[in-house]
């Protein structure tokens, strides 16, 4: 599960020395109900029986567990251990090569290795042969374990099959094929736990890692038992999904009598500064849309000279500038043929000094003895404007004009133009559509949108989006993603699957690739994910 082992949460919140149902913890005691008497067993079959020893189970049934106390509890003296991984011996070779090379035998063949385990029975040395994972051997690998199992008059190894039931019947297959009605190997089926021996086995763990039994209620061990089967392997992972599951819960009602409204201070800020923007713009914008309505449409506006404040102030094409708080210099806002005036500074000072507004470079900077003419709206078509010292920006129609209505609703009723270059100015939806956009591929959707009862595999989990978005698209397939938040640092979740039950969330897990079962995957149900992302928000 790499950084995401056991979620690593409840580790403080039980104050728990380490994970009490990880597959290795330290300082870990063998169990001894439904086991010890099978290991008994075992070492007197092994010292008064020739047959080939068979442990059935189903995954997680204890299976290794037991292989390792086997080799653990014999004597180093007497008693020379061979375990063969069935992974990397498919065939017979491969079984006869990783015995030959334990043994010190230089040929990996079988009448080399069984003269090497008559002469280490003449130094009083047994030789055991364990196979975990038996199911997976070939026929010709289980064909050469009943040939090293049978030996020779003068000695034989003792071979030990650890699998699942499915071995049972290819052994049959293989004793018949050969014509001997002898029997050739002998078969132990382990049992599944009762619920007091899941009780003892769930205290156990729990006091290796520094807590009691009373982590759990009495239903809760109940429930335990009847999802597990009694099977140890799966009593160890519905007893961690319940210890978060009820850890979340607590938390989730720590939280829940907090009904007053909290928002993070920059969402503040960025709130007020939006609301700040709004403000302003309302106040902008109808303060130019305070233009008389009954004026006719080419009428002018005079002022004499030294009198009064100027009503607007021309920009380099002629257009009127609006000015906005915090810059001192104008912003030309060109608005076609419906301008309006926007009051400005004193219109006295620049016809008495004979320089007009320089920084504008516009008419009036040229004619200082003018009086200066502020067009109040645009002319309707066909008029022309009255005559100005110098020539203006745009050149005017030379058809001859007609008196003017008092404005018609087309040019005076439409002041629209200035919203919508305020509204061009500020793209900023759409970049806000990004992070939107980015959160939606993280899958938490689809959580919601399933079944709270239903199973995921829970692949790993990593503090770096881009490892998890990397790894599903690698994968693919029915391989997502969510975020939750792990000691206040955001933590990304890869898991696989959907599921009805917990069995077929364990039958999909044995069928990952190697490389993905190597991160010890393991099933979790939607339920508790669902209610991270709930916490999260």
């Amino acid at each position: 599960m790499t950084s995401l082992h056991a979620d690593e949460a409840f580790l403080g919140h039980y104050q728990l020395s380490h994970d009490p149902f990880a597959t290795r913890v330290p300082g870990f005691k063998f169990f001894p109900a439904q086991r010890k008497p099978v290991l008994g067993q075992l070492h007197h079959l092994a010292r008064y029986s020739q047959l080939l020893l068979v442990v059935t189970g189903p995954h997680g049934s204890g299976k290794t567990l037991l292989r390792q106390a086997l080799v653990a509890s014999t004597n180093k003296q007497s008693v020379q251990s061979v375990v063969v991984s069935a992974r990397g011996a498919g065939d017979a070779s491969g079984v006869l090569r990783q015995v030959a090379q334990a043994l010190n035998v230089a040929q990996p063949e079988m009448h080399p290795i069984l003269s090497q385990v008559v002469q280490l029975a003449l130094t009083g040395q047994e030789v055991y042969i364990l196979v975990d994972d038996a199911e997976q051997l070939g026929e010709s690998a289980l064909e050469a374990l009943l040939g090293l199992a049978a030996g020779t008059p003068e000695g034989r190894p003792h071979v030990f099959l650890f699998g699942e039931a499915s071995i049972i019947d290819r052994l049959d297959q293989l004793c018949a094929e050969t014509g001997t009605e002898e029997e050739r190997f002998h078969v132990i089926e382990l049992a599944p736990y009762t619920e007091e021996e899941t009780r003892e086995y769930l205290a156990q763990r729990l006091d290796g890692a520094g807590q009691g039994i009373e982590v759990f209620s009495a239903a809760q061990i109940t429930d335990i038992h009847e999802q597990s089967g009694g099977w140890p392997g799966a009593i160890n992972q519905v007893a961690r999904d319940s210890m978060i599951e009820a850890m979340i819960a607590s938390r989730s009602a720590v939280k829940r009598p907090s009904m007053g409204f909290k928002m993070p201070k920059k969402h503040v800020l960025a709130l007020g500064g939006v609301v700040v923007a709004a403000l302003l713009a309302a106040w902008l914008i109808p303060g130019r849309s305070t233009t008389p309505t009954t004026a006719p449409a080419n009428s002018q506006a005079q002022l004499p000279l030294g009198q009064g404040q100027a009503p607007a102030q021309q920009s380099n094409n002629g257009g009127p500038a609006i000015e906005f708080a915090g810059n001192s210099q104008p912003m030309p806002l060109p608005l076609g043929g419906n301008s309006q005036p926007v009051m400005r500074g004193p219109l006295a000072e620049a016809a008495g000094s004979g320089e007009g507004d320089g920084e504008d470079g516009g008419a009036m900077s040229n004619q200082p003895l003018q009086p200066p003419t502020v067009t109040t709206t645009a002319p309707p078509a066909g008029a022309v404007a009255s005559p100005a010292p110098t020539p203006a920006p745009r050149p005017a129609p030379t058809t001859t004009a007609k008196p003017a209505t008092p404005a018609p609703a087309s040019p005076v009723a439409k002041p629209a133009p200035a919203p919508t270059q305020v509204a061009t100015a500020k793209p900023a939806p759409k970049p806000a559509e990004k992070p939107a956009a980015a959160a939606a591929g993280v899958g938490s959707g689809w959580y919601a949108g399933q079944a709270a009862a239903h199973y995921v595999v829970q692949i790993l989990g990593t503090s770096s989006e881009a490892t998890a978005q990397n790894y599903v698209k690698e994968q693919g397939g029915e391989y997502r993603y969510f975020k939750k938040s792990l000691q206040g640092k955001p933590l990304y979740v890869v898991t696989y699957g959907s599921f009805a039950d917990r069995n077929a969330a364990l039958a999909a897990i044995k069928a990952l690739p190697e490389k993905v079962q190597a991160g010890k995957p393991w099933p979790r149900t939607v339920g508790s994910i669902q209610q991270e992302l709930a916490t999260a928000r």
